[in-house]
């Protein structure tokens, strides 16, 4: 029987599913702007949404916040207003809370930032990808590197609080190149910078026509430079992917990754919400048109299932191992109501392989085990 004496901190996600393209290596739920956005009737909904959603947080507070997309900065700063004044009348929320927008250089505007700021946005995930014109042709982005650079200027001059996302191992890419943007990046200083690997996922036009990507071994090597680089420049390595200034780690994604709660609401949008007595999983529906018309009657959600044991196990291990410094051993317990002794067979099998170091109070993944995650993830999957 689970035994969770506390309920973990909860977040709260909105998805805004539009962009002006997608990208051909997006797997997102992102529908391309044929016709002007119906902001109004979206944000509509999305209160709707959340205001059926309370009886599964009530009593509880909202840590942080993250508008993602799609291109949530195709909104504008009225509907952000809108949207977060709505939020704020139904939910309480920590007054230090993260209030995170993502946006795409192709849709920056210095009012239109200053709009979100005034709004209660605090920090900007700005996706760059490269600086490099060839490839962000090749990655099918609406922007090119002036844009970019011009973007990182406009966050960095408003927030204090911003995170630019870069792609390596892209079509045709060199290790000079690769190195190129990081250095760009760390150019403007922003707090965080997220570098990820460029992978192909089905569905995805790049899965259809896959490009010609650099070889596994040249990607590792470009993966290991770059952390080298980022590490010098003064960024803390925390998360697979993540880097940051000194206490500036997006507090939102911890949230996810050390297995906190989240509602999340809007097209697509996923919930996972702990009870004293269960921890459960919902997803809306994913097209914004049937979603908006099933919030009106309450039908939204797409699906719903209770965790099992084995997926807690697996589930908590799979967001944890991604943290550079690993977890606490009783974060475990904390977050799923079980012993940590749960997932004992795959902890000795990751021991054994020198995937993780562990003692009684802490588990980390080695070097070779942030190396090699997905087999190591693979040993706590359910059998």
């Amino acid at each position: 029987m689970m035994q969770m004496t506390a309920p973990p901190p909860l977040a709260l996600y909105i998805h805004i599913p539009w962009c002006v393209r997608k990208c051909p290596y997006c797997d997102f739920n992102s529908h391309e702007s044929r016709v002007e956005i119906p902001q109004q009737a979206y944000s509509d909904a999305l209160i709707r949404d959340l205001e059926q959603a309370l009886p599964l947080v009530w009593g509880r507070r909202i840590s942080s916040i993250f508008f993602g997309g799609g291109t949530p900065s195709l909104f504008s700063a009225e509907s952000i207003d809108q949207l977060l004044s709505g939020v704020r009348a139904l939910l309480p929320i920590n007054s230090n809370a993260e209030i995170t927008l993502e946006a795409n250089p192709g849709t920056v505007e210095s009012a239109r930032f200053k709009g979100f700021k005034d709004a209660g946005v605090n920090r900007i995930s700005l996706g760059i990808q490269s600086f490099n014109d060839a490839h962000l042709k090749a990655l099918g982005r609406i922007h090119d590197s002036a844009e970019a650079r011009k973007a990182a200027d406009i966050a960095l001059n408003i927030f204090d609080n911003v995170n630019l996302d870069l792609m390596y191992a892209l079509p045709g890419q060199s290790m000079e190149q690769a190195l190129h943007d990081i250095a760009s990046a760390v150019s403007f200083a922003p707090q965080h910078i997220s570098a990820y690997h460029l992978t192909i996922e089905p569905n995805t036009a790049f899965h259809h026509k896959p490009p010609v990507l650099p070889d596994d071994d040249t990607s590792s090597t470009m993966q290991e430079a770059i952390e080298t680089e980022l590490a010098a420049a003064g960024y803390e390595h925390y998360e697979t992917s993540a880097f940051a200034q000194k206490n500036r780690q997006c507090r939102h994604n911890l949230n996810y990754w050390q297995f906190g709660d989240y509602l999340g609401i809007g097209a697509g949008a996923h919930t996972k919400i702990s009870h004293h007595d269960k921890i459960f999983r919902q997803a809306r529906l994913k097209h914004p048109a049937s979603y908006m018309q099933a919030t009106e009657r309450g039908v939204h959600i797409e699906s719903e299932h209770t965790l099992t044991r084995q997926d807690l196990g697996f589930e908590f291990m799979m967001n944890t191992l991604r943290l550079i410094d690993g977890f606490p051993v009783a974060l475990f317990q904390e977050r799923t109501g079980y012993p940590i002794s749960l997932v004992n067979k795959g902890l000795e099998q990751a021991q054994a392989k020198k995937l993780i170091q562990r003692d009684h109070l802490h588990i980390a993944p080695t070097l070779l085990g942030q190396r090699f995650l997905n087999e190591l993830l693979q040993l706590f999957l359910p059998s």
